[in-house]
């Protein structure tokens, strides 16, 4: 059975999503990733709104008497729920976080867009930076100087932070950088639409 959309929904499931978008149900969907993983793969119908650009208080004034629900997706789920806390704390009614995100929405073979840009995923990025940075560390402080091992430990401690908090300044910086800046995919001609 699926339920409509209610203020005191929270979360719902990529099907159980699909499910009401396919029965014609009102809902504005919004991606808080990077443009470049936007432009890579999303969902059909999306708008992008990055987690670093969103200002709370304009996206409640353009919804003025709207109550359509706001469905709101990043890549895995931790990035639309700090979304979703910020839209709520600038007066947004209605944000629900779609449950894993549009990597769950792919992994369910649900439909999606592709693009023509290819870029990892933000939490990849991260992964890559402090695997690297930690070798490094370790490597130079066995070779060269003991204090090198303070890199995997200042990456560690970050990394031990974000896992706690779900705040990830790294992630946040990786964001600014120039290949996280792509807004190719803006025209409906860039992208195909697939089932996976």
């Amino acid at each position: 059975m699926i339920m409509t959309a209610t203020q005191s929904e929270t979360s719902v499931s990529p099907h159980e999503l699909q499910a009401r978008l396919a029965a014609g149900r009102p809902a504005r969907l919004l991606d808080v990733r990077t443009p470049a993983e936007h432009a890579s793969v999303h969902v059909p119908g999306v708008r992008l709104l990055p987690l670093d650009e969103l200002d709370a208080a304009a996206f409640c004034r353009e919804r003025a008497g709207d109550d359509t629900p706001v469905y709101v997706l990043c890549q895995s789920g931790n990035r639309a729920r700090r979304a979703i806390e910020k839209l709520e704390r600038g007066g947004v009614q209605g944000c629900v976080l779609v449950e894993g995100g549009t990597q769950a929405w792919l992994d369910a073979g649900l439909p999606v867009q592709r693009g023509g840009g290819r870029v990892l995923p933000l939490m990849q990025q991260v992964q890559i930076v402090v695997g690297f940075t930690s070798v490094a560390g370790s490597l130079l402080a066995l070779t060269v100087d003991p204090w090198f091992a303070l890199l995997p430990l200042v990456m560690g401690s970050g990394l031990l932070f974000a896992g706690l908090t779900g705040f990830c300044g790294l992630a946040l910086l990786l964001a600014k950088m120039p290949w996280n800046k792509t807004t190719s995919c803006q025209a409906a001609s860039c992208c195909a639409p697939e089932s996976k």
